[in-house]
């Protein structure tokens, strides 16, 4: 696909644009000195900082993937402090039953808090969530086995409230196999079937933990773009399973799909904090940019909304039991996050790092929410 080139004095513009007042209205530290010099830099700093925290704030700003359980008020005073419009809810999986139960758990949640949430099962509620100054939560579930043998399982959790679901999760399942599976099958003879019926439906169809041919399979099968909700890109952490190559993001961006970009830090890159970085974050955006266009590249967490360390993640509670669920192949480090990203500002501190690389306002607006909404028009039934 061709990418146009950025713009990066259209982001200039917009600093410029902001009143004197606000600068010689101050009379302190940083700000007095570029009260007193406007040209410097930092002055422009200044400006161009205030600028892009007035597009985060008035931007839809959706995350990809959120972990939903232990939800409590700690995780509502992150939410409020996020500045989120909606998010993908990750839901505990186990059983049907435990599916149902959740589900139920969490449209209670959201009648019982009508001044901060509202349930998403289409795109306008997004929008209608952001005039109220609400956040819009769409229910979902990692792994596919929830369904069991029987497609018709399908219709009663979309019934309940699931508008999104992953094929498989690190493991084989009826629908096909994971990530981190010995073999690389792709999608049965029934997980074509489901997708078929997730079509009719109007359940996104998710492949983050997908294996590479079921990856490949839940694209080309999909009648809709499939979702990446919550992945990286392979060129830039290279033999990780659960990184994306080139080729799956571009023909999932040609079928109108959308990958969010992992904020768990050790998925983006090895030696945290030394080589891989908020930097390195961004680098995955804007690889993903480059090979899928504008349109198709989002952001997921992929850990509570609190972050890791303030939902008290502990190399006890946290890293060591990975090291037995998770094949070696999974690189599990310790601490996991990147600092940046493990906070209620993680979004804006992206989309600062966006605007210094000169993204251009739109260009940061798709990234932070746009095009999830496109993708929610376009794949949700109303």
């Amino acid at each position: 696909m061709h990418i146009k080139r950025r713009d990066f004095f259209k982001i200039l513009t917009l600093g410029g644009v902001l009143s004197e007042q606000f600068l010689i209205g101050q009379t302190s530290g940083l700000n007095s000195i570029a009260a007193g010099n406007p040209s410097s830099d930092i002055s422009k700093s200044m400006r161009m900082a205030d600028s892009i925290d007035k597009v985060y704030d008035d931007a839809i700003v959706y995350d990809g993937l959120v972990i939903a359980r232990n939800w409590n008020e700690a995780s509502f005073e992150a939410l409020q402090k996020s500045g989120y419009t909606g998010f993908n809810a990750s839901l505990d999986t186990g059983n049907l039953a435990n599916a149902l139960k959740n589900l139920e758990e969490w449209q209670h949640r959201i009648k019982e808090n009508p001044d901060r949430l509202m349930l998403a099962t289409n795109a306008e509620d997004f929008i209608k969530a952001k005039k109220e100054k609400k956040v819009a939560v769409m229910l979902g579930f990692q792994n596919s086995a929830i369904i069991e043998d029987s497609i018709d399982n399908l219709d009663t959790l979309y019934q309940a409230g699931t508008r999104w679901m992953q094929l498989t999760y690190n493991e084989r399942n009826l629908i096909g196999d994971g990530c981190t599976e010995r073999t690389n099958a792709g999608l049965s003879d029934y997980g074509i079937e489901v997708v078929e019926r997730m079509n009719e439906l109007g359940i996104i169809i998710d492949l983050s933990h997908c294996g590479l041919q079921t990856t490949n399979d839940g694209i080309k099968f999909s009648k809709t773009g499939a979702s990446i909700n919550h992945s990286m890109c392979e060129a830039l952490h290279k033999n990780h399973p659960r990184a994306k190559t080139d080729d799956q993001i571009r023909a999932m961006a040609d079928k109108g799909g959308v990958i969010g970009i992992i904020c768990l830090g050790y998925m983006i890159g090895p030696n945290l904090g030394v080589d891989t970085t908020l930097e390195t974050y961004v680098d995955h955006i804007e690889h993903a940019v480059k090979i899928g266009g504008i349109d198709h590249v989002g952001l997921a967490s992929d850990f509570p909304i609190q972050g890791l360390q303030a939902s008290g993640a502990t190399y006890e509670n946290w890293y060591e039991p990975r090291l037995t669920r998770f094949k070696p192949s999974y690189k599990v480090q310790w601490p996991p996050w990147i600092p940046e990203l493990d906070t209620t500002d993680r979004y804006r501190n992206v989309a600062i790092s966006l605007d210094k690389r000169g993204f251009s306002t739109g260009d940061i607006e798709k990234i932070l929410g746009q095009n999830w909404l496109r993708y929610f028009k376009e794949t949700l039934k109303t």
